[in-house]
């Protein structure tokens, strides 16, 4: 398991120049409290959050917000070498957990399992404030839930294109994505039955915290193209029960269904099982809550970086199912990899 956020906070490591957070088009500075407590996202103020796979959490409350750009690092990106990266699972590996999920969805244990592997590389000296990387993927890679929170201790940097969850008072929206192609073309009828799958699971989640019959899917299988690859996403909404609050909703979605599984008990058992290093923030939730309006929007933590102890990571992963070929969910992952690892390497 990762260390506590209070452990983290204790090391002396990529430290940034000054705490900040970049999320939903606002700026956040003047660092005021850190917590590991969801429930102060009911309290009062605007509070940037990181949740890990593993669900530890950490709050981050910043009195000052505006709407302004990311700002400019005072320096270019200086980040590893692509020849560097490692990766948690080789090929052979990732092959072989595939077939082991399948060999599991055969003797009807599981439906489907999310696979995933973490690529790392050592930074080099000075490098450990990751600005100049949110920087660099600003300018050449969109996405809708781009973000940086910084801070000592905890830097991730998201380009992450999948919305876990959207709330407004009482409505709550989630949108997951399952199906990955570099075109249309290359979207299957496996991508398509993957998705309603994850659809059901999500539908399933939202309703332990949703009025009865409040439950609709706003969207089913669009296609949304994003730098180098499309995804097939669908969109999920509810109203919230009367008192619901932000713990009882992570209680009821967390981790999200797209980056786990069905059924998602089993499925984080075998992810516990296959995968040999924790998934830290990559597929975790990150993003803001405002408690004073009741609003929030949280990223799953896919397309993200984030740098501890002089080491960046970055997970890639695929949905395994019965239909899944092993080379070609490998080839899945590089693809899901490839660009952005592309940009952070030097």
């Amino acid at each position: 398991m990762p260390p506590s956020p209070n452990a983290i906070a204790s090391r002396v490591v990529d430290v940034p120049p000054r705490p900040l957070a970049h999320l939903g088009g606002k700026l956040a500075t003047g660092l005021v409290e850190v917590s590991s407590d969801l429930r102060v996202l009911d309290g009062s103020g605007r509070w940037a959050v990181v949740v890990t796979f593993e669900g530890d959490v950490v709050c981050v409350r910043f009195d000052h917000w505006e709407n302004a750009p990311l700002p400019r690092a005072q320096r270019r990106w200086n980040g590893p070498a692509e020849a560097a990266w490692t990766s948690s699972l080789d090929r052979e590996g990732y092959v072989d957990a595939v077939r082991d999920v399948r060999e599991r969805i055969a003797a009807g244990t599981v439906y489907q399992v999310n696979v995933c592997r973490v690529l790392e590389a050592p930074l080099p000296d000075g490098a450990g404030d990751l600005l100049p990387l949110a920087n660099r993927l600003r300018d050449r890679h969109d996405a809708p839930f781009a973000g940086i929170i910084a801070i000592p201790g905890l830097q991730v940097v998201t380009a992450s294109p999948e919305l876990f969850l959207r709330r407004r008072g009482d409505h709550v929206t989630s949108s997951p994505i399952k199906g990955t192609g570099r075109t249309a073309a290359d979207l299957t009828a496996k991508d398509g039955a993957e998705n309603v799958m994850i659809v059901d699971l999500v539908r399933n989640d939202l309703s332990r915290v949703c009025v009865t019959g409040s439950i609709a899917v706003d969207e089913l299988l669009s296609v949304e193209k994003h730098p180098g690859l499309v995804h097939l996403v669908s969109t999920v909404s509810g109203r919230l029960l009367p008192g619901a609050r932000w713990a009882e909703l992570f209680a009821a979605t967390f981790p999200p269904g797209s980056v786990s599984g069905a059924p998602k008990s089993t499925a984080l058992r075998a992810i516990a099982e296959l995968e040999p290093v924790p998934r830290g923030p990559y597929c975790g939730a990150v993003g803001w809550v405002d408690a004073d309006t009741g609003e929030g929007e949280l990223a799953v933590g896919i397309r993200t970086f984030w740098a501890r102890d002089g080491v960046l990571r970055f997970g890639t992963g695929a949905g395994i199912t019965w239909g899944s070929d092993p080379d070609r969910e490998w080839a899945e992952t590089e693809l899901k990899a490839e660009r952005l690892v592309g940009l952070a390497s030097c």
